[in-house]
């Protein structure tokens, strides 16, 4: 096993005259006028697959990036068959050489090929260059390098062996294939789903999102650049009805590992209840999904923190994080202050293409999201018990841009209060500076989710009552902090309730679900007499 934890990649900042400043601008120049054709990739083979459908810009429709293949049903049984033929070597190689793949995948991604995959992330995804470097470079470089010494740590986990006794641990894989389902909003989450359980010794169909071919194109040419075996990770990109209904009919199903929306969420769990008899066993299924993440204040917070966690807490990355500040309560002696500091800083973001580095936002992720803001945006126009603070605006004139927008809610209860908007909208209530107490009850209610919130005060007694109050609200809770922006190794993610299972992406426990231990007992000394002492006469 390795020594300590390994450290947290460094941030590169990206200013004036840095060399990851002029490196990315190169590799983003580069792959503007490279596009990529996405295939499939089933065992050892790159596949056409079934049609393909066009990888764009969300901040540039004109910015054609390539093409991606889409698999037909038969495309994702051979994915299957090749997942289960590479299933027995590759859960017969040791850990150690498992781990060395992804490891040795994390140095590629820190170094050599590091402006790659913030390239594509950018340009696939719209998110800034910062926003790259946190998610794409070093979010994943993170994840290979923690699971790889959390599963070493798993598999030295000592077992009392009494004299005459060896007792022994082995991390076996689950008995079948795992799916892994992955985000657009996250390329590092995109990464961490399918190589969780192959570092484990399963072998996965990966499906990516529609929304972020460009990036799984490159984790999967990274993956295989570090030596990862064909067959062991396989990427089918195709319509996600047809993939799941060919993955959760087989009887080989094993696991699903799904970063999402509760409701597709909420059907793959449905579903595979109906089939659950017609499985080897019992399937494991680990999800994170959907968030309405909060910020509350008390009158003791302090104003330029809690401005600033609000900007960035909801607006970086366009509010498209699903632990992205949403709803924001705020004392009335505080909330006059306040909205002179929010608007004065959300008028000077601007919004635009990231290849620009001057601009805080890109544009969200695709048409469907466009328009599912805008109603949110009509609705904070037209309802009487909304005010628009700042923004509300939309253009698709040459990309899906919204702008950062603040609603004053007189309804604790309103739609822009507990509804996930996934986007740029933060909805704010004011409440009586004497009613702290019972604001606290309304959050831990007011909505089904409980992935992430933040407190801020300064008052010792006020952020105890909050964090015994909010206990259960949040499976990430933050203290004079803006509730974004989890770091592997230190402060793993997930939530409950509504908010996914809670297995925590960045830690043990996450490797724990995708793990079927066996125990081996050796006795060295065996029984050579079936009777006990207590049957002995006196």
């Amino acid at each position: 096993m390795q020594g300590g934890p390994p450290a947290n990649e460094p941030v590169l900042q990206y200013g004036p005259g840095s060399p990851e400043r002029r490196e990315l601008r190169a590799e983003i120049a580069r792959q503007s006028q490279a596009p990529v054709h996405v295939r499939l990739r089933i065992g050892a083979d790159a596949l056409d697959g079934e049609g393909t459908v066009p990888v764009r810009s969300p901040h540039r429709h004109a910015q054609g990036l390539g093409e991606a293949a889409q698999a037909s049903a038969a495309d994702v049984r051979s994915a299957i068959a090749a997942a289960l033929e590479a299933r027995s070597s590759w859960a017969a190689t040791d850990l150690a050489t498992r781990a060395r793949i992804f490891r040795r995948a994390a140095e590629l991604l820190a170094g050599p090929r590091r402006q790659r995959l913030n390239a594509a992330t950018l340009l696939g995804q719209s998110k800034t260059p910062y926003q790259a470097e946190i998610d794409s470079a070093c979010e994943l470089a993170d994840f290979l390098r923690f699971n790889a010494y959390y599963a070493e740590r798993l598999a030295d986990e000592p077992l009392i062996s009494p004299e005459g006794v060896n007792n022994s641990l082995d991390l076996r894989p689950l008995d079948g294939f795992v799916y892994a389902v992955t985000p657009f909003n996250f390329t590092a989450i995109a990464g961490n789903l399918p190589s969780v359980p192959a570092l484990l010794g399963n072998t996965v169909l990966w499906k990516p999102s529609p929304s972020a071919l460009l990036s799984a194109h490159h984790i999967f040419e990274l993956f295989r650049e570090a030596g990862l075996p064909p067959g062991v990770i396989n990427l089918v990109p195709g319509d996600a009805e047809l993939v799941t209904r060919e993955v959760l009919s087989h009887r080989d199903f094993a696991a699903l590992h799904f970063t999402g929306s509760s409701a597709v969420f909420d059907q793959l769990f449905r579903r595979v209840g109906e089939n659950v008899a017609g499985y080897r066993a019992y399937p494991r299924l680990v999800g994170e999904t959907g968030g309405k993440d909060f910020i509350v204040a008390h009158s003791s917070a302090e104003l330029d923190a809690l401005a600033v966690a609000i900007v960035r807490g909801g607006f970086e990355y366009q509010g498209q994080k699903c632990s992205a500040a949403s709803r924001v309560y705020v004392p009335a002696s505080l909330w006059k202050p306040l909205e002179a500091k929010l608007v004065e800083m959300v008028v000077q973001i601007r919004v635009g293409d990231p290849a620009d580095f001057t601009n805080f936002m890109g544009a969200v992720i695709n048409q469907s999201a466009f328009e599912r803001i805008g109603r949110y945006l009509a609705m904070a126009e037209k309802d009487p018990a909304c005010r628009v603070v700042t923004g509300g605006r939309q253009s698709a004139e040459d990309g899906w841009f919204v702008e950062p927008t603040i609603v004053l809610v007189t309804d604790p209860g309103h739609a822009l209060m507990t509804e996930e908007i996934f986007g740029p909208v933060v909805a704010v209530y004011v409440y009586a500076d004497d009613r702290f107490s019972e604001i606290l009850s309304e959050i831990d209610a007011a909505t089904p989710y409980a992935l992430t919130g933040a407190v801020f005060a300064r008052d010792a007694a006020a952020l105890a009552k909050a964090d015994r109050k909010l206990r259960f609200a949040a499976g990430n809770f933050y203290v004079n902090d803006k509730p974004t922006g989890a770091v592997v190794g230190q402060q793993p993610f997930g939530g409950s309730r509504r908010s996914g299972t809670n297995d925590k992406a960045g830690a043990a426990f996450n490797l724990l679900r995708f793990v079927s231990p066996r125990v081996r007992k050796v006795t060295l000394e065996p029984a050579r007499d079936f009777r006990y002492p207590f049957l002995l006469p006196d």
